[in-house]
């Protein structure tokens, strides 16, 4: 009889192709792990995993196991949330995920408002891209993101929370007024500094770029806002950065932000979890705490949009 545990171990193996790797991530020994996905094929009856140096190669059968593995862990997780929070909101643990242009500027303000209103609530954060939070989240390590939308696919829910307008950052001493309404084309017309490839900010910037001026412009990449920031404070060039963002990135006074002209470029910034998940209440919960902590007034067509099936924002 096959068990969750050697299912979770053979899904370490199969993210992580090596056997070493799989049993550091699952902290048990090699030899207990290799085991245990042995004892699971001779359960099914199939060779699951084709055995290489310093490599473990899914079969065909293998990587179909995986991908059921993957839903039935899923699931079992699911089931324990149920038991554990279904008499309190906001309650036990809660893994967040955010992307990075969005978390320096928001979760200080709401993690203070979380403390105070739900101090049975311990929550964990996990910051990186997209693309990575949405694997975490389908595979169960994480329960709801804080991110752009659109996301994901069929699977997730979307909550909308609020709209995030781009601005234009450009040093301190460009000719254009600070209170011209700039376009793409004036964005053209200057050196764009973006986040490397990844971010979906990067691709909405280039998204915006492109439709308004038929070209996607090449530009410098860097790892962080902060440091695209810096460079276009030191003349580099110019920039699109969030609203959200702008009070923390403009404390430097070589950079001044200049605002869009009708209509403006910007972002939707929401909450995704899975369809499967039986902690809908909490995220909704939560989506209300941030929209208030944050001043935030849904407008009347938008409020408490939920989104369905979406395409990835990047």
């Amino acid at each position: 009889m096959i068990t969750l545990r050697q299912l979770r171990y053979f899904e370490a193996l199969a993210r992580h192709k090596h056997f070493g790797r799989a049993a550091e991530d699952c902290a048990i020994s090699q030899p207990a792990l290799s085991m245990q996905i042995r004892e699971l094929e001779q359960s099914l009856g199939a060779a699951l995993v084709e055995r290489r140096p310093n490599e473990a190669v899914l079969t065909e059968l293998g990587a179909e196991v995986a991908r059921r593995a993957n839903r039935l862990l899923t699931g079992a997780s699911d089931l324990v949330d149920f038991a554990r929070h279904r008499h309190k909101i906001l309650s036990g643990a809660l893994r967040l995920g955010v992307i990075p242009t969005i978390a320096p500027y928001v979760l200080p303000r709401i993690l203070s408002a979380l403390q105070e209103q739900c101090p049975d609530l311990k929550l964990e954060l996990r910051e990186t891209q997209t693309d990575v939070l949405l694997d975490e989240l389908s595979r169960g390590s994480l329960d709801v993101l804080l991110l752009a939308l659109p996301a994901g696919d069929g699977e997730l829910e979307t909550l909308w929370l609020f709209d995030d307008p781009f601005l234009l950052a450009v040093p301190a001493g460009d000719p254009l007024p600070a209170r011209t309404r700039v376009n793409a084309q004036v964005v053209s017309q200057r050196q764009l500094i973006l986040l490397e490839e990844g971010h979906c900010l990067r691709d909405q910037a280039l998204a915006f770029c492109s439709t308004q001026s038929g070209d996607s412009p090449a530009g410098l990449g860097a790892t962080s806002l902060t440091t695209v920031m810096q460079m276009v404070a030191n003349g580099y060039g110019a920039t699109l950065v969030p609203k959200i963002a702008a009070d923390a990135e403009l404390a430097d006074k070589r950079v001044k932000l200049l605002r869009f002209a009708e209509p403006e470029p910007r972002r939707a910034i929401g909450l995704a979890w899975r369809r499967t998940s039986p902690r809908k209440a909490d995220f909704l919960a939560l989506g209300q705490t941030i929209t208030q902590t944050l001043g935030i007034e849904p407008t009347p067509a938008r409020k408490q949009k939920e989104a369905g099936p979406r395409a990835a924002a990047g």
